[in-house]
């Protein structure tokens, strides 16, 4: 049996839910191991079924042998989904209310109108914040080729290369070596624009004198990896050296703290306040951490927000940054699987300052 079915069957019956429409490309493969996005899935206790159109049926056939495969491209979908529902007498239907177009909603309420939608409110996404040891292992692997990654383009960075240039050679290090795509777009500031937290590579050159972040991930299996690691050209000032340092004890006490049991919003609190007791409080804007799984931001989070408990199984990222506006900025960031006692922390790549 699908065990991560089986769990949604029994949330189901909890909520007294009839069936279940998947729409999320994340949900989609987690529930049944396809791998494109171009599928609908309709889950039931009885049966379930995929959704696609012909181009993915042997593929879906292939990879999904108990899932009943049907070819109901476009508009036709709807209608499968009303005759199917009808013979399986069900009546109330979970629908991914954070993933579905208002267009293909209202498409749905006109042709299952003798059916109850009712919005999961990410019930579904949520049967993936445990990750079992498969799905770890996964991880694991990712975040090792992102470590094989940073060793590599570190003997790559020197003054008059560009951000862009940069961002290309590490993505097809990666790519040659595994990773099927990018976790995300590979961010790669230098200088001033290292204080923007997203930063796209530009042609702008690195010089001596700035930092460099490098904030990539891999996918392995379908699984993402997470890093950051900020490093410097030459010499920097002490103002620099002063905001990397509070970001490095900011990340090595949340490292110390989390665990099982622990909110995320208390684990941040431990990297807040100590950036905040040096004067940098509102230079650190985002959260310290998210989970990383089937998608690069998933639950659950470590923010000011983040009320869920802690459990063995979740992986987060532990990231806290300062970004000085027209100065540049630093992020350091590991990618950590809450065990029984604490965490193994998946990033190996050092984390003490590395001037080239």
């Amino acid at each position: 049996m699908n065990p991560a079915i089986d769990k949604l069957t029994k949330l189901m019956k909890e909520y007294e839910i009839d069936a279940a429409i998947v729409t999320q490309k994340q949900n989609i493969r987690y529930f049944s191991g396809f791998t494109s996005e171009d599928a609908t899935l309709l889950l039931h206790p009885d049966e379930c079924y995929l959704i696609t159109d012909f181009r993915y049926i042997e593929q879906a056939n292939l990879q999904c042998p108990t899932f009943k495969v049907i070819d109901a491209p476009g508009t036709k979908i709807a209608h499968f989904l009303k005759e199917t529902l009808k013979k399986l007498d069900a009546s109330r239907i979970w629908f991914e209310d954070n993933n579905l177009s208002y267009r293909t909603y209202t498409a749905l309420s006109e042709e299952l109108q003798n059916h109850e939608l009712i919005p999961d409110n990410d019930i579904l996404s949520s049967l993936r914040i445990r990750k079992t040891s498969e799905e770890i292992c996964s991880i694991r692997k990712a975040a090792s080729l992102s470590d094989k990654g940073f060793e590599y383009i570190l003997n790559r960075i020197r003054p008059s290369v560009t951000e862009r240039e940069i961002a290309i050679e590490l993505e097809f290090f990666l790519r040659k070596n595994g990773s099927e795509e990018l976790a995300f777009s590979i961010i790669a500031a230098s200088g001033k624009n290292g204080s923007l937290p997203h930063a796209e590579p530009s042609d702008k050159k690195l010089c001596i004198g700035e930092f460099l972040t490098l904030d990539f991930g891999c996918v392995v299996n379908g699984y993402c990896s997470d890093m950051t690691r900020t490093v410097a050209l030459g010499n920097i000032d002490s103002k620099l050296k002063e905001i990397y340092e509070i970001t490095l004890q900011a990340q090595k006490m949340s490292l110390d703290y989390i665990g099982p049991g622990k909110k995320g919003i208390e684990v941040d609190k431990v990297a807040r306040d100590y950036i905040s007791s040096y004067g940098y409080g509102d230079y650190f804007g985002h959260g310290l951490g998210h989970g990383v799984g089937l998608n690069v931001h998933e639950a659950p989070t470590l923010s000011t927000k983040g009320e869920m408990l802690l459990e063995p199984g979740m992986v987060v990222s532990v990231e806290p940054g300062i970004y000085l506006p027209s100065k540049g900025g630093v992020r350091i960031e590991d990618l950590v699987v809450i065990t029984e006692t604490g965490y193994e922390n998946l990033v190996s790549s050092p984390k003490h300052l590395i001037q080239l």
